[in-house]
């Protein structure tokens, strides 16, 4: 099942807003669990590198950051 990522999640250190930075997949291509996105902080200016969870919800045998 493709899973696309949220475009704006809370920062897990300030709870500021933090953007999706990792640009779409080529030619249309669907996200899949596993992928990792990043995320940048708008008000700490934090990196958050996240693993695109799959069907469970667990992430795809990677870890977060």
């Amino acid at each position: 099942m493709a899973i696309a990522p949220e475009t704006e999640i809370v920062c897990i250190d300030c709870g500021g807003r933090a953007f999706l930075l990792t640009h779409p997949r080529p030619e249309g291509e669907p996200w899949e669990p596993g992928d990792i996105v990043a995320y940048r902080c708008a008000d700490c200016l934090d990196r958050w590198d996240l693993v695109l969870p799959n069907d469970d919800g667990a992430p795809d045998s990677a870890t977060t950051s």
